[in-house]
């Protein structure tokens, strides 16, 4: 089979032969229609992320078909599937084992590749209204995003939910959730055309956080915020803070801005505060998540598709951060 493989730390992506694969016990193989870019595959490339091994084909998101199985999974060959990263999340549904929790795409080969094995409890029916690249778009991002506001903040309708850093995978598909709750939903960005976007998309407004007031901006346009979703962290994380109303839902699923320098620590206790962190989500997470996306008919936002050829021209794109939607790698 033919597959993506990064070589070396900073090595470009290249398209090699690869051995064909076969399915263990409890195991499928799955024919990748579609696979998706995260941060955390050009991550990898540059070796920042822990557990390194090359070579190595990358890839948490996919989609296609079940081309064989195990026996016990017989009845999975043939069907249009959507592909759970998620491996051994662990008995607890508060929180991934510590240990044995790990994502396709590293320590295991993953969907950059015209085939992928993956246990047969990791699949997932694809939503019959979904293309294959858009269901592809859908799994790491998807179920992040749906955790951390149906799971962890407990999104209600008409609440007001503030998403931060609007146009990448997990806030877009926290918009997408919160409008089809019927949430009302602010966003930033810092770009003026992605928040336009987004309120074509259904949000309200929005604030670009590279303005010095951006917090005072989004005060006069919605008061405060009962649910705040926040991919970043950094110095803007005592500013979310202040927009929460008392009693609010503070969720955190990254920190891309690395650790903040100040907190105003009586923000959180007076105004009782509750501070979420947030990580991928549990089988549970994954499979109402395809549910909520099927009943709601949303199609997730694909920024552009590359040509399978193309992957490492679609890591540099990503690398670029001018995405709004995923981007998504057409294999097949």
């Amino acid at each position: 089979m033919k597959a993506l493989v990064l070589g070396a730390k900073n090595a470009p992506l290249s398209l090699q032969e690869r051995p064909d694969l076969q399915a263990g016990d409890g195991e499928a193989i799955v024919q990748v229609r579609a696979a998706a870019l995260n941060h955390r595959d050009v991550w990898i490339q540059k070796g920042q992320y822990a557990g390194l091994k090359y070579p190595i084909i990358p890839g948490s998101d996919g989609a296609g078909v079940v081309v064989n199985a195990d026996p016990a999974g017989a009845s999975w060959v043939g069907k249009e599937v959507i592909i759970n990263p998620a491996f051994n999340w662990g008995n607890d549904p508060s929180h991934q084992h510590p240990r044995d929790f790990r994502i396709l795409g590293l320590p295991n080969d993953g969907t950059f590749a015209e085939y992928v094995k993956v246990p047969l409890q990791n699949l997932v029916e694809k939503p019959a209204h979904l293309s294959f690249e858009e269901a592809a778009a859908l799994p790491l991002a998807g179920v992040t995003a749906y955790r951390a506001i149906m799971t962890r903040a407990q999104l209600q309708p008409d609440e007001k939910v503030l998403i931060t850093g609007i146009g990448g995978g997990v806030a877009l598909f926290a918009l997408q959730y919160a409008v089809a709750l019927g949430a009302r939903v602010y966003v930033t960005s810092g770009s003026q055309e992605k928040i336009d976007r987004a309120i074509a998309l259904g949000a309200l407004g929005g604030a670009n956080y590279q303005a010095g007031n951006w917090g005072q901006n989004l005060q006069e346009q919605a008061g405060s915020f009962d649910v705040i979703v926040d991919g970043a962290a950094g110095d803007g994380m005592d500013e979310l803070l202040n927009l929460a109303t008392p009693g609010g839902r503070v969720v955190f699923y990254g920190a891309t801005r690395g650790n903040p320098s100040n907190i105003t620590a009586r923000r959180i206790f007076w105004k009782q505060l509750n501070v979420l962190g947030s990580t991928m989500g549990d089988p549970d997470d994954f499979r109402s998540m395809v549910a909520f996306v099927d009943k709601h008919r949303i199609q997730p936002v694909v920024d552009t598709v590359f040509p399978f050829a193309d992957g490492e021209a679609a890591f540099r794109h990503m690398d670029d951060a001018k995405q709004f939607g995923k981007i998504v790698i057409k294999i097949r």
